[in-house]
């Protein structure tokens, strides 16, 4: 088993993270279109942990946008980069992340997070800073809200509400992607609009409630991970 290293310049505090978060963040682009749907690459990431083994393994997934066909698939696995700290996941999982995208070998093209973007504490999850760090175009679809309110959305297919701050801003929306199913809380990475976002997310639901993306590289992250546990 080979592990990617840290990046030597990597924040091991909270402070450290907190102050590259405040850099980075306003580099955040929100008003570019981003890519037609249906068109073109789309990757999914995602990581799995063995927090015993102090092990993370990260997963990208290209599909052919169009057909939702795997085209080119990747993993890395490594030491977890950060410790546990709510708001600061990103810095636990970008190590690995950037490494699995670097080992696709092939362009990304669209990049969905199993995550957030600006729907985050600080505006500034992992789909922002994946965005900024590569200059991808990026989007959050999470499985749950984190800190922010939502009202119910309709029971169709496609139904939104706007996922508010305390102050009333939208920062994402809570879309039914499966008919009276419990919805899923997309947000804008980099490089793209939320209705964009969401017109993505729909077009990667044509059967379940979380993107084909997120679905694989979930399976392949998981399985990396057991591989990487085993050879040890």
């Amino acid at each position: 088993m080979t592990l990617i290293d840290i990046p030597a310049d990597w924040p091991r505090d909270e402070a450290g993270a907190r102050a590259v978060q405040d850099g980075l963040r306003g580099r955040v682009i929100t008003d570019e279109p981003g890519p037609p749907v249906g068109t073109g690459p789309v990757t999914g990431v995602d990581v799995a942990y063995d927090d015993e083994r102090d092990l993370v393994a990260a997963a990208a997934v290209t599909l052919d946008a169009a057909g939702l066909r795997v085209v080119a698939e990747a993993t890395a696995v490594g030491r977890v980069a950060f410790p546990y700290v709510p708001g600061l996941l990103a810095f636990r999982e970008l190590p690995a992340v950037l490494a699995a995208l670097e080992n696709l070998g092939t362009p990304p093209g669209l990049v969905v997070c199993d995550g957030y973007g600006l729907a985050h504490p600080r505006r500034f999850g992992l789909a922002s800073h994946l965005g900024v760090l590569t200059g991808l175009t990026t989007i959050g679809v999470a499985k749950n809200p984190f800190v922010f309110r939502h009202g119910e959305p309709g029971p169709r297919r496609g139904a939104t509400v706007p996922l508010t701050d305390g102050d009333g801003e939208e920062v994402g929306r809570a879309l039914r992607t499966r008919a009276d199913v419990k919805p899923v809380y997309v947000s804008v990475g980099h490089r793209i609009t939320l209705d964009a976002a969401c017109a993505h997310t729909l077009h990667l639901t044509p059967r379940y409630r979380l993107p084909e993306t997120t679905r694989l590289a979930d399976r392949l992250c998981r399985d990396a991970l057991a591989a990487a546990v085993r050879s040890l």
